[in-house]
């Protein structure tokens, strides 16, 4: 049997798996797998650079499909006005979309004695669930629960129902109400609204306090391959701002957002300030053309990364929904959150957990 295989489908989740593989002892380290999903993520050339870090004994490219790339698996996945049909039609879907996966899996995750899936509602979680092999589930984002509990939000109404059926391995529930998912992993139980009796806690700030000053190195040449030239754009300035971006709403209304965070946010009384913007790897704005005055980073690498290049200092950082709490190369931090984005959309579109 193989020790550890990670599946990731974004660069955070990387990183992550990354903190949790440096916080074992060295005689440990290398023995495990990294799966990288290119389902909703672009990974560049992240995949070398993850083969030659030391970390990792092997790493797969996974060409996940969603479910709308089968006409015969959607059929199953509209609404027929009726709890009963609707299940039926739900356990053959949950089957179907499992079942699809096999000739994309890159590895046979019975080698394993453990598996650790980030953001398990993907079709992997359909797949280990139909092929009955247990996994460890991992929070998606940092503290994402708190405000978006997928999977209560994606099961309103019946809910307790429909948790016993995936409790069966009937139809399948993310984040923990599976049948074979072992256990949760979440940042801090006790900003989650909603329990689940597989929650269990590990402080993703424990992991990154435990890193030595080696580790962090390794981390920033894993993920940033033009260390030089971002060094480069963060040397600019002394007083500079950090605007994060996120892939919210349609392109021209987060444009907008974004112009009113510098236009509200980017200036510090009695400095003359610098706006860098790190866009979110999944934000596909073209922020070099469109905010062509302010300095933009790559945005293939981590925010968290930024913690780890010695002496970088931002006097403030803006973030609209991304948790900062873990942020520690800024003086000051603007976190907007749900009442400034009523502004620009639907309440209930990022309102969530209040519509459960």
């Amino acid at each position: 049997m193989k020790d550890r295989i990670y599946v990731c489908h974004t660069y955070y989740h990387v990183y992550v798996a990354c903190l949790k593989e440096l916080n074992l002892e060295r005689e440990k380290r290398g023995n495990a797998t990294l799966v990288m999903s290119t389902m909703s993520n672009d990974f560049g050339d992240l995949e070398e650079r993850a083969k030659a870090c030391g970390l990792f004994e092997a790493v797969y490219m996974f060409d996940e499909k969603e479910d709308v790339n089968f006409p015969e698996i959607m059929k199953y996945h509209v609404d027929r006005g009726n709890l009963l049909f609707n299940l039926l039609a739900r356990i053959r879907y949950t089957k179907l979309l499992g079942k699809a996966q096999k000739p994309y899996v890159p590895v046979d995750f019975k080698e394993y004695k453990d598996i650790y899936v980030f953001c398990d509602s993907d079709p992997i979680g359909y797949y280990l669930s139909y092929k009955k092999i247990h996994y460890h589930a991992l929070e998606d984002g940092l503290d994402c629960i708190s405000t978006y509990d997928t999977a209560r939000y994606d099961n309103r109404g019946h809910f307790k129902l429909k948790a016993f059926l995936a409790a069966l391995n009937l139809i399948f529930i993310q984040n923990g109400w599976g049948k074979y998912c072992l256990d949760m992993e979440v940042n801090d139980i006790s900003v989650l609204p909603y329990p689940c009796p597989k929650y269990i806690e590990q402080s993703r700030q424990e992991l990154a306090d435990a890193l030595t000053k080696a580790d962090q190195a390794l981390l920033v040449r894993l993920f940033i391959a033009n260390i030089e030239e971002i060094q480069e754009k963060l040397s600019v300035g002394k007083d500079k701002i950090l605007l994060l971006t996120e892939p919210l709403c349609e392109l021209r209304v987060r444009e907008q957002i974004f112009r009113d965070c510098i236009n509200l946010y980017g200036q510090k009384e009695g400095a003359e300030s610098v706006i860098l913007i790190k866009p979110h790897p999944r934000d596909l704005l073209d922020y070099e053309e469109k905010f062509s005055e302010h300095i933009v980073l790559d945005r293939k690498f981590p925010m968290e990364v930024l913690n780890y290049i010695e002496g970088l200092t931002f006097s403030r950082v803006i973030s609209v929904f991304t948790v900062v709490r873990n942020i520690r190369f800024a003086e000051e931090i603007i976190y907007l959150g749900e009442d400034f984005m009523d502004k620009y959309e639907d309440p209930r579109l990022h309102r969530q957990n209040e519509e459960i």
